[in-house]
């Protein structure tokens, strides 16, 4: 009875067209967010923050990237890993070779250095599609990451490709702490979620989908499918360079060509597959789950005392088993199901 939004009426144009028309989902979000910023980083342990929060985070905001692509305008991607290395080397480079480049400007610098690359691995999109497109975009996985191994002024002549990472210090203000950057990623992140979400109901947004749904049918009513497409790959490639970027500042602390391998690009796959396709939320309760499951899965291996050979094969086991499971029984994840409850909440108590 709770979530009803009856008495709430919408009187212009303006309010009908908010993001979140209900006042409960407004209410909820704010409250999410206010805890967030303000008690999370007091309360939370520093183990908690950087192994679980911060990562959780900027996996949510590469899967958001990788569901604008796929989700918003069906181009499906194998490697997002690889526009996610391209903007943490750009990033380290910018702030190592120009002297006194702010660092959030690096991180904006990097994600545009990710779109260029996207949209130079996205023109095959505009001839093929499905497998043969997935072909083509796991070329890019293996390419860039060649070039990061190869080229060796991109690791600053670094004999094992592996280089540290700057501090992370923005008008002086250092974020040297688990609090800190906890506090950065969740700023960054939000940011570029609410610019996501708007942009997917806009023109841009509505312009995906109709590629997404029937492209042929899209281009005859005016829409421009090479634009929209290449579009598409940029501003996912954006997300998913900053996401990178943040990953190797805020999280592993140094830059190396084999923390963004293909192996990254297929968890984030399983992210929005197992959170929702097409949805923002989604990305976020897919990148949840997929941190999560380990944790609750190692901690279940030693309460059950299983065989170290069960333990460390249980995750994959579990990963593919869940993936089938959306796939046959919730194609769109569990944004799907938490659409499903409040539409339920919005009955009860009555029978439906």
């Amino acid at each position: 009875m709770f979530y009803r939004e009856a008495g709430q009426f919408r009187t212009t144009y303006e309010a009908d067209g908010q993001i979140l028309p209900i006042r409960q989902d407004r209410i909820v979000l704010l409250a999410t967010l206010a805890i967030a910023v303000v008690a999370v980083p007091f309360i939370a342990s520093p183990y908690l923050l950087s192994a679980i929060l911060i990562p959780f985070l900027i996996f949510s905001l590469a899967a958001l990237g990788l569901n604008i692509l796929t989700g918003y305008a069906g181009q499906l991607s194998l490697g997002t890993a690889a526009f996610m290395a391209v903007g943490a080397f750009a990033s380290w480079n910018f702030v190592a070779r120009i002297p006194g480049m702010p660092m959030l400007l690096a991180f904006v610098l990097g994600g545009l250095c990710a779109a260029l690359v996207g949209i130079a691995f996205g023109l095959p999109s505009l001839r093929i599609r499905g497998f043969y497109l997935a072909a083509a975009t796991l070329a890019t996985q293996f390419f860039v990451i060649w070039c990061l191994t190869k080229i060796s002024w991109l690791t600053n002549y670094s004999p094992s490709g592996v280089i540290t990472a700057q501090r992370i210090e923005i008008m002086g203000y250092a974020f040297d702490t688990p609090q800190r950057k906890y506090v950065l990623v969740l700023l960054v992140v939000a940011l570029l979620a609410l610019l996501a979400k708007n942009l997917v109901r806009s023109n841009v947004g509505r312009s995906w989908m109709a590629v997404r749904d029937m492209d042929m049918a899209a281009e005859v009513i005016g829409i421009r499918p090479m634009r929209t497409k290449l579009l598409a790959f940029a501003v996912s490639s954006f997300y998913c360079g900053v996401a990178g970027a943040l990953y190797a500042f805020a999280y592993l602390g140094t830059v190396e060509p084999e923390a963004y391998s293909l192996d990254l690009s297929f968890r984030i796959l399983f992210m929005i597959i197992i959170g929702g396709v097409g949805s923002i939320l989604g990305s976020f309760l897919g990148a949840a789950f997929i941190v999560l499951l380990p944790v609750f899965l190692n901690i279940a291996a030693h309460g059950l005392a299983l065989p170290t050979s069960v333990a460390s094969n249980l995750e994959l086991m579990v990963f593919g088993a869940l993936i089938i499971f959306f796939l046959i029984v919730e194609p769109h994840g569990l944004a799907r199901l938490w659409q499903i409850g409040k539409e339920k909440l919005r009955l009860w108590p009555f029978p439906h």
